[in-house]
């Protein structure tokens, strides 16, 4: 059973449902019903205010220091380099300047380790499951980007007024913010 609704347009609703129509070859009709459903299942992005972590990806992406990049690369990379659980040399050494870079740059943003976590996971690296007085237990996608991150993580947090105790499994870890 098809129901029928009557709707008005204004002119800027009129020129999109002509232009769409035009493009995809649909019938008007067509051209609503998916619109609806789209507006629908992206309601919340639509109605609200920018959400905070759009806001955050396009200052990572505009600023060009950081790019997109298909998870099944990094994996690609990680597994290359880390390969028979001996990581590279060369690899470790490159990815060591780039955490001691980030040591400044970490601790005047970050006063604890949920902050830095949280910005990780924001980043895909990883995923807090759960926290209890300072242990955060952390979730990787692969034992390869683990390895790579506490060691990060660990190099990273250098300057921060917090110690990282690291209890490492496969890929999960309990992280633990041990403060002097």
């Amino acid at each position: 059973m098809t129901d029928r609704i009557t709707v008005s347009f204004d002119d800027d609703a009129r020129a999109a449902l002509e232009s769409l129509t035009g493009e995809t070859g649909k019938s008007q009709s067509e051209v609503v019903r998916r619109a609806l459903s789209f507006y629908a299942a992206n309601f919340e992005a639509a109605t609200g205010d920018p959400s905070h972590n759009l806001e955050q990806y396009y200052q990572m992406l505009s600023s060009g220091e950081h790019v997109l990049l298909d998870v099944d690369f990094l994996h690609c990379f990680l597994d290359r380099l880390y390969g028979d659980g001996n990581p590279d040399p060369d690899f470790v050494e490159s990815a060591d300047r780039v955490s001691e870079y980030h040591v400044r740059e970490y601790a005047e943003r970050f006063d604890g380790l949920g902050e830095l976590l949280e910005w990780l996971s924001f980043c895909g690296f990883l995923t807090v499951r759960s926290e209890t007085d300072g242990a955060y237990h952390v979730v990787f996608p692969s034992e390869s980007i683990r390895w790579f991150m506490v060691r990060f993580i660990e190099r990273s947090t250098a300057d921060l007024p917090f110690d990282v105790a690291v209890e490492a499994g496969v890929s999960k870890a309990i992280l633990t913010e041990n403060r002097e």
